[in-house]
């Protein structure tokens, strides 16, 4: 039965990498230590420096570059910001949609809602999901919960929007783009670009 549900997972996650990446920062790299065969003793450097600062000055560059910090409003409205209150020192699966897509959005939307029932109560404990508007104009915080409850999305799983300027800012930021100008301006195009 539970080589069942992992086949099962495995293979909705095999369907749905087109949804989301998934952002994970391990004890090792939170602590600078690497646990690999072969690598230095723990949080030691080529300069015999503490690698402890070395990471941390690391990890501020990436989240600086890759994950801004940006204010977002829930589908509950609740204010929080990306990096503080939804990612840091968690495993996430970030996806983007708008309510009103038509194509592919249901689709992946419901095959999160598949991967969510098979994770169980893990999800808003164990790893946290997240799904962007990339429409702020229209979805507001009321269209996000009707579109939550029309989905069967359960509690452990985030909605959000922001200013149109956030959100596209932190879609440039997390690679959710398209190297292609014309195609990446087309907001139907949002999906299939993991990173």
């Amino acid at each position: 039965m539970i080589d069942a549900a992992r086949r099962k997972l495995l293979g909705l996650l095999g369907m749905a990498p087109f949804a989301g990446g998934v952002f994970s920062m391990s004890a090792a790299s939170a602590t600078g230590t690497d646990t690999r065969p072969g690598s230095r003793a723990a949080g030691s450097t080529p300069g015999g420096t503490s690698g402890h600062s070395v990471s941390a000055i690391a990890r501020k560059r990436i989240q600086e570059q890759h994950l801004p910090n940006i204010p977002l409003l829930t589908h509950e409205g609740k204010h929080v910001r990306f990096y503080d209150d939804l990612i840091k020192d968690k495993i996430v699966t970030i996806n983007f949609f708008f309510s009103r897509c038509k194509d592919i959005c249901p689709v992946v939307i419901d095959n999160l809602v598949k991967v969510q029932k098979i994770l169980g109560d893990q999800v808003g404990r164990d790893l946290f999901m997240y799904s962007f508007t990339l429409k702020p104009e229209e979805d507001t915080v009321d269209v996000l919960k009707h579109h939550m409850q029309m989905h069967g999305v359960k509690p452990g799983w985030t909605f959000l929007t922001g200013t149109p300027k956030d959100m596209e800012l932190l879609r440039r930021s997390v690679g959710f783009t398209n190297p292609d100008p014309r195609l990446d301006q087309d907001i139907n195009q949002h999906i299939g670009n993991v990173r």
